[in-house]
């Protein structure tokens, strides 16, 4: 993948709410020392994450008014991911700044370039999942800067209740709606191949089901010791697309179609399920908004009922580098501190309508959120969930996405698609410094 999964959603979800973002600032960025009084905060350029920076300056500066903010941008992508590091290396970073959570954060060696939060009470707030994924070398770094988002299936909650359907909890239960779906002259299953990133979700969205199967996986997948082709649980991925295709379950254009193409067939009614990002369905609003709050999500369904779960990311994070000291830090950390209170999650929602859970304990999802967003929670709450192999292994090919739309076209086969996919993650396991079995 060209972008972070995560991040490819982000994105998405950002281009409903429109394209403006700020300038870079010029102000200096990352002093050892000096004023506490203004602090340089780097972010992303997406849109999304533009407008929840402006509401948490706004609100913070509100309630400590001798703090002033400055909001800086960088680009998205590689380019972004490489001023995030040149800016940490060259000790030019400022003094507080957003990137991504689990293997990513671990390329940036934060034992080295960040400051460990360090206070009990600020740790204490965040949810367990997100405190997992900020942490490297037992320590943690950062507070979450977004929701929590889950990967699974987006369902039509009308078509699913006028057609007498139930939540499939097994794979053999979800094939068995996609036939009754199909005889109604529906499309079973959107898929969006127009859109590279999105034909992924069903061999990431599956992780939670790999877990449950072999709860060391991502352990041993690190080690190189599994493999997807040769391992039942992790090919189960590649198979659910190549179940599909040969099914005839998919919408017809899906060669073509795009994210907001399907998000419109499914909130319409036209499709049934999508495998997607809860993140994406921010754009609900924008490209069906009489029908926005008719979907819902459910886990990918695996073999055994009694494992059925969600697979979840986690947000990115709000971190102070190294270089920042003095009263400066103590500014960093205050501000570290609302992000991680309630009034820091109202601030972050004021613009942006929660897409899934904060990653606050204290912080609740309003009455008014979407349904995603609710079906979301209730997974991460009964301890129905697990974080996405990414937050527990390093180790993640870049032509994923490619691979699966292989698959999904009937060029592959599951396991030929598996294979391709097993050589490409050799190769960045190769660049990692992997010695990684045969």
């Amino acid at each position: 993948m060209n972008l972070p999964f995560r991040r490819s959603a982000a994105l998405l979800a950002a281009s409903a709410l429109g394209a403006g973002v700020l300038a870079g600032c010029a102000s200096p960025s990352g002093s050892s020392d000096g004023d506490g009084s203004s602090l340089t905060f780097l972010i992303g350029n997406d849109a999304s994450e533009v407008a929840m920076a402006k509401s948490e300056v706004a609100a913070f500066e509100a309630a400590n008014p001798d703090i002033h903010i400055d909001i800086q941008t960088r680009p998205a992508g590689t380019e972004g991911d490489n001023a995030v590091k040149t800016k940490l290396s060259t000790g030019d970073m400022a003094d507080v700044f957003t990137y991504n959570t689990g293997s990513l954060l671990q390329s940036l060696k934060p034992e080295r370039t960040m400051t460990p939060l360090d206070d009990t009470s600020v740790q204490s707030a965040l949810a367990d999942d997100f405190a997992t994924a900020a942490t490297s070398s037992g320590k943690v770094y950062g507070v979450p800067f977004g929701l929590a988002s889950g990967g699974g299936i987006l369902y039509n909650t009308k078509v699913y209740e006028r057609l007498g359907l139930e939540i499939p909890t097994t794979w053999a239960e979800f094939m068995a709606n996609n036939a009754k779906i199909k005889k109604e002259g529906l499309a079973a299953v959107i898929q969006t191949y127009g859109e590279t990133w999105t034909s992924q979700v069903f061999v990431l969205g599956d992780y939670h089901n790999v877990e449950a199967a072999e709860p060391h996986f991502a352990t041993d997948y690190t080690a190189g010791k599994v493999k997807y082709a040769t391992d039942k649980a992790a090919l189960a991925g590649f198979q659910h697309i190549e179940d599909l295709r040969k099914g005839g379950y998919l919408n017809s254009d899906y060669r073509s179609a795009k994210l907001n193409d399907g998000l419109k067939m499914l909130a319409e009614g036209k499709g049934v399920q999508y495998p997607m990002v809860g993140a994406s369905a921010a754009a609900l609003s924008t490209v069906a908004p009489e029908q926005a709050n008719d979907v819902g999500i459910f886990p990918i369904p695996g073999t055994d009922a009694s494992s059925f779960g969600l697979t979840t990311w986690a947000p990115s994070g709000l971190f102070i580098p190294k270089t920042v000291k003095g009263t400066k830090l103590e500014a960093a950390r205050k501000f570290q501190a609302f992000v991680a209170s309630e009034k820091g999650c109202e601030a972050l929602t004021k613009d942006v309508a929660p897409t899934g859970p904060y990653m606050v304990k204290a912080c609740s999802l309003p009455d008014d959120a979407s349904q995603v967003a609710k079906d979301t929670q209730s997974y991460i709450t009964a301890d129905k969930a697990s974080l996405a192999l990414e937050f527990s292994s390093p180790v993640k090919g870049p032509n994923l996405e490619q691979i699966c739309i292989q698959v999904g076209s009937g060029i592959e086969s599951a396991e030929e698609g598996a294979e391709d996919y097993d050589k490409d993650v050799r190769k960045q396991a190769d660049q990692l410094g992997l010695n990684w079995a045969s």
